[in-house]
C-alpha cells in the first residue's frame, strides 16, 4: 500500500551542520548504497511498516536514521535528514494525546507505549528543545493551504510518469509533483501572506497556520531550500487532475485579491483550493 501523504521539507547547505556532521553527510552523498530519490519514500514507508507489523510492534526505531534527502545546486550540497526516530516520537506523542486510552491500548500494548513515552522524555531532557527541530513535515490525504504559501506557481515541477499497457496511470513510476524555492523567497512570501491576512482578516485564527509555517522556516539556515512534495498523493490523482492542480497559484491569487479589494476573486480562488483538497480528504473515510 502506498503512503498517501505529502511532505514539506527544508534542505540546509552542508555548511549549516556541525563540523562533525559535515563529513558524515559528504561521505553519505558519495555513497552508492544510500536510498535514491526515486525509491526513498518507499524505503521510508517499508521501514515503518516492518516496525509496526512486528511482534511486538515498535512505534519508534531504536536508532536515528542515517539517511537523508539530498539536493545539489551547482557545486553546493543541500541535506534534509530523514530524522525518522524523532519524527516517529513526535507522531506517536500526538497520536497518544488524541486517542482514547482503550483504543490506544489496542493499537500499541500499554507497556510499549509507556516505554516509548519514557524514552522520548529522556531524549528531550538530554538533548534540549533545539534537538526537536524536524526538517520534514508530513500530512496525510491532503496538503494544508498554508503549505502553498512559500511557493510561486512558476516553481512547479510535474512529472506524470509512463504507464505500461493496461496499467492505471496513477500507479506509473516516476510520477511526481514538486515545488522548490529558496529560503529567502519562502520567508518573504510567508511574511507577505501573514501581513495581508492580519490587515484584512485580523483574527490570527483565520491565518490557516501560516504563522506556524513562518516560524518554522525561521529555524533554518537562511540559504536553505524549501520543497513541497505531493508524495503519495499523486497516486490518488489522474493526469488531468494533476495538470489542473494550480493550488499554489490559486492561493497566491486569493491573497492578492484580498489585498487589492477584489473580494469575489479572493473568495473564488480560495474556495477552489479548499474544495479540491476537501474532496481528497474524503477519500480517507472511503478507503
Amino acid at each position: 500500500m502506498l503512503p498517501y501523504a505529502a511532505y514539506l521539507r527544508v534542505y540546509e547547505p552542508l555548511t549549516a551542520f556541525a563540523e562533525s556532521e559535515r563529513k558524515v553527510w559528504a561521505d553519505y552523498a558519495d555513497s552508492r548504497d544510500r536510498p535514491r530519490r526515486a525509491n526513498a519514500l518507499n524505503a521510508e514507508h517499508g521501514e515503518s511498516v516492518m516496525r509496526l507489523l512486528g511482534m511486538p510492534p515498535q512505534p519508534v526505531p531504536a536508532q536515528e536514521s542515517p539517511n537523508a534527502y539530498l539536493r545539489r545546486v551547482e557545486d553546493r550540497l543541500y541535506v534534509c535528514p530523514w530524522q525518522t526516530r524523532l519524527r516517529s516520537w513526535l507522531a506517536f506523542s500526538r497520536l497518544r494525546g488524541s486517542t482514547p486510552v482503550k483504543l490506544m491500548d489496542r493499537l500499541v500494548p500499554k507497556t510499549i507505549a509507556e516505554q516509548t513515552a519514557d524514552d522520548f522524555d529522556k531524549f528531550k531532557r538530554q538533548a534540549g528543545s533545539s534537538a526537536l527541530r524536524t526538517h520534514i513535515r508530513t500530512t496525510a490525504w491532503h496538503v494544508p493551504p498554508s503549505w502553498f504559501v512559500p511557493f510561486d506557481g512558476n516553481e512547479r515541477w510535474l512529472v506524470l510518469g509512463s504507464a505500461a499497457p493496461g496499467q492505471d496511470v496513477t500507479t506509473a513510476t516516476g510520477r511526481n509533483l514538486i515545488y522548490v524555492t529558496s529560503m529567502a523567497q519562502a520567508r518573504r512570501r510567508a511574511a507577505r501572506a501573514l501581513n495581508v491576512l492580519r490587515r484584512h482578516l485580523g483574527d490570527v485564527s483565520s491565518n490557516f497556520d501560516v504563522e506556524d509555517i513562518a516560524r518554522w522556516l525561521e529555524e533554518f539556515h537562511p540559504h536553505s531550500l524549501v520543497e513541497l512534495d505531493y508524495g503519495g498523493l499523486v497516486h490518488l490523482m489522474n493526469d488531468d487532475a494533476l495538470q489542473a492542480d494550480q493550488s499554489v497559484a490559486e492561493l497566491a491569487a486569493a491573497l492578492t485579491g484580498l489585498d487589492t479589494g477584489q473580494e469575489e476573486l479572493a473568495y473564488a480562488m480560495y474556495q477552489r483550493v479548499i474544495l479540491r483538497w476537501k474532496s481528497m480528504q474524503q477519500l480517507e473515510s472511503a478507503n
